[in-house]
């Protein structure tokens, strides 16, 4: 009887034993994310010395480059307030002379003082200059375009902005074409041909974009609806440019919107009127 208990005990223990093999696992999970995180510690680490190279190269650009603030030669205009590098502004390309741009006798802001070895202002890309030449271009295109609408009393038919992209000339639809066509109206011939002997000198492209307002176009029309009378009106113009002008046809592109960018408001006469429009937009780019 004394030797009964001797197997219970061994049966639990074994029990126990069994119990516990979870351990096993959980330790293995624990390492494994211990592991996961040291590796993305490390990933994430600075490299100290890529970082000092990046900062010494942002020291060194923020004080070396040429300032728009207060006239400095730094970036921040931190550096040296009194030795300008930036280029005049006037059209000249002389600007007044202030404290350390002329030298002791009075000479040129572009000439150096003797014993200064910083140089005069960069001359200008050849890129720079097609760009500036082409906004002398168009500003004297915007100006023979307003003189020719005032001579010729078409204030109330065509308008003449200058825009961010560009020389715009808005054409109200009552010059070009009869109420619901895309065919030119004789009379805006002499307009067109006009504005195709002024395009005819510029370098740059020129958008033709058609405009309508909203209003359904009507049974009885050519047109299926607003999208293809707008772009069909826009093409009449093109077409004119290109087949009568002989322009080049790389010089163009054209659009037609429909009602999608109203330029006044649909909901009166008046606001109609005006999003009935073709423009011609002279485009600040230059071409390739």
């Amino acid at each position: 009887m004394s030797r009964n208990p001797r197997p219970q005990r061994r049966g639990r223990r074994e029990g126990k034993e069994n119990h516990d093999r979870w351990l096993i696992t959980y330790a293995d999970l624990i390492t494994l994310l211990l592991i996961f995180f040291v590796v993305m510690y490390a990933m994430s680490r600075l490299d100290v010395e890529k970082y000092d190279i990046v900062t010494q190269s942002l020291q060194l650009t923020f004080s070396n480059g040429d300032s728009l603030i207060e006239k400095g030669t730094g970036v921040l205009g931190s550096e040296d307030r009194h030795s300008f590098k930036n280029p005049p502004t006037d059209s000249a390309g002389q600007g007044e002379q202030g404290p350390g741009q002329g030298g002791p006798n009075g000479q040129n802001a572009g000439q150096p003082e003797q014993g200064d070895g910083d140089s005069s202002q960069k001359p200008l890309t050849d890129r720079e200059l097609a760009f500036r030449k082409q906004e002398e271009e168009l500003q004297n295109l915007m100006g023979l375009i307003e003189a020719y609408v005032k001579e010729n009393q078409l204030e109330d038919q065509i308008r003449v902005a200058d825009l961010p992209k560009g020389i715009s000339i808005t054409l109200s639809d009552r010059f070009l074409f009869d109420q619901g066509k895309a065919a030119l109206k004789p009379d805006s011939a002499k307009t067109l041909t006009k504005l195709a002997s002024l395009f005819r000198r510029l370098d740059t492209m020129i958008s033709i974009e058609g405009h309508t307002d909203n209003v359904p176009i009507g049974r009885g029309s050519d047109f299926k609806d607003n999208w293809e009378l707008s772009g069909e009106r826009a093409l009449s113009v093109l077409r004119f440019f290109l087949d009568r002008e002989k322009l080049d046809p790389e010089d163009f592109q054209y659009a037609g919107y429909a009602d999608t960018r109203p330029a006044a408001d649909n909901a009166t006469a008046a606001g109609r009127q005006k999003n009935r429009r073709v423009e011609i937009t002279v485009l600040r780019q230059l071409q390739q």
